[in-house]
């Protein structure tokens, strides 16, 4: 498990993470979210070792990063935002340093870069320097360095970073595999990443988290949106006594054939047939019902405007 409490860092007087906690179960695949500026990048630094709290916490397995930082380090892989590879050596060479590096048993080493260059399907480039490779394969070389002693923690930041469509969706189903045997948190400013790999998102907002739910629960629909031409009253009296729906609320009354938002307190199929049964009974026309879609765009966007109009 990696637990943070009250996780704080300063830069002077400028405030990057503001008494951060959360704590992420083994096996998980957690999403970090947050504008540019947000402190992701922060985060990951002090999740791993590299940079120490300014105040608070982080322990991974019950040991405290700060004070133990190298047998932290020992279990736990990290692809940083800033790749940093040796562009004059050969990818073998540098997974082979990197094997030795992370302490790898010598009679290991051969196996554990052929399995690393598997994973990434590098085979095609291992013998080529780093310099010559573009910044899809350079990204890969990142990962294959950080799962090379099979570690038990991954931190990734931004692993799809400059790949294409091909290679991103290798990079997700790789994630996913590695989630088997790994509690995995990446850093991304795109959703999409999220919704495709993610069991569980944390929305970060100038270096304060203002959201930390599983994909679950924020998909989870929370209303029906109801097209009529009828108006709210007469909606509102059709429905009265039926179970599972909440009071009705009109949206965007402004457009030509507004939309009335019935909050769900049951069963979406079974709420949603005896709305239809109730509506049609009372002679009122439905022209749509179905339930309100939320995803996780439109969730950091509302999260975003709540803080802007703080």
């Amino acid at each position: 498990m990696i637990k943070a409490e009250q996780l704080t860092r300063r830069y002077g007087e400028f405030l990057a993470v503001d008494s951060v906690d959360f704590a992420i179960g083994q096996g998980e695949i957690v999403g970090l979210l947050g504008h540019n500026g947000a402190g992701k990048t922060t985060i990951m630094k002090m999740l791993t070792g590299y940079l120490e709290p300014s105040a608070g916490r982080v322990e991974v397995d019950g040991v405290d990063v700060a004070e133990q930082p190298k047998l932290v380090q020992r279990s736990l892989g990290y692809l940083s935002e800033s790749l940093p590879l040796y562009p004059e050596m050969s990818v073998v060479d540098y997974l082979e340093y990197a094997a030795q590096l992370r302490g790898v048993a010598v009679a290991d080493q051969p196996r554990a870069v052929r399995d690393a260059i598997e994973a990434t399907e590098l085979q095609g480039k291992a013998f080529d320097p780093i310099q010559t490779l573009s910044r899809g394969y350079r990204q890969r070389v990142g990962v294959a360095q950080a799962i090379l002693h099979k570690p038990r923690f991954l931190v990734l930041d931004e692993p799809t970073n400059g790949l294409d469509p091909s290679q991103t969706q290798h990079m997700r189903d790789l994630i996913r595999r590695l989630s088997s045997q790994a509690t995995i948190v990446l850093s991304t400013h795109i959703m999409q990443e999220v919704n495709a790999i993610c069991d569980r998102a944390m929305i970060l907002r100038n270096g304060r988290l203002v959201l930390d739910e599983t994909l679950a629960v924020l998909r989870r629909t929370e209303q029906l949106l109801l097209t009529t031409d009828a108006p709210i009253e007469r909606v509102a009296a059709a429905l009265r006594g039926v179970d599972g729906i909440g009071v009705p609320v009109l949206i965007a009354p402004g457009e030509a054939t507004p939309r009335i938002g019935l909050p769900l307190n049951g069963p979406v199929g079974v709420t949603t047939a005896n709305v239809v049964a109730a509506l049609v009974a009372a002679g009122v026309a439905v022209h749509s019902i179905a339930p309100e879609q939320r995803d996780l765009e439109t969730v950091f966007r509302q999260v975003s405007d709540a803080g802007e109009g703080a």
